[in-house]
């Protein structure tokens, strides 16, 4: 059996973006909590399904339920077997977490947002400043 890191590519920002325009079957899940989806911002087109989130910050046991929701009725213009799910959180921890517990339950043509929304630290600590969504700048909103 492949190990479940080889079942989950990596994407670039802009190609997640590229593929979410040239096929509208594409869904890109924030895996993000709802605080950080709200107030600090998510790409323009996202669904946000927290992984883990306030008030215990424990993981959502209703994650593979709310994604498989979010899925219905979407439909590839490649002709694939399954839409394309992208996952994007912060920086691209979550996200592959997330992407896992999926593939375990069966979900396939998963991929994982490289560098997140916001990309790792810089030497500073400072976000947004070396990889991510926001860094590639791609079109994102908040609230």
């Amino acid at each position: 059996m492949a190990d479940i890191a080889e079942l989950c590519e990596l994407i670039s920002p802009s190609d997640a973006w590229a593929s979410m325009q040239s096929d509208p079957g594409v869904t890109l899940i924030d895996v993000r909590s709802d605080m950080e989806f709200l107030m600090i911002g998510h790409p323009r087109g996202a669904v946000n399904v927290p992984w883990i989130d306030a008030p215990d910050w424990t993981i959502n046991a209703s994650f593979v339920a709310n994604v498989r929701k979010a899925l219905l009725g979407r439909v590839s213009a490649n002709s694939r077997v399954s839409s394309p799910l992208l996952l994007i959180c912060r920086s691209g921890n979550r996200s592959q977490d997330a992407a896992n517990l999926l593939v375990g339950q069966g979900l396939t043509d998963i991929f994982v947002v490289s560098g997140g929304f916001e990309g790792p630290l810089d030497d500073q600590h400072h976000r947004n400043t070396v990889a991510g969504w926001r860094f590639e700048g791609l079109p994102w909103e908040q609230c």
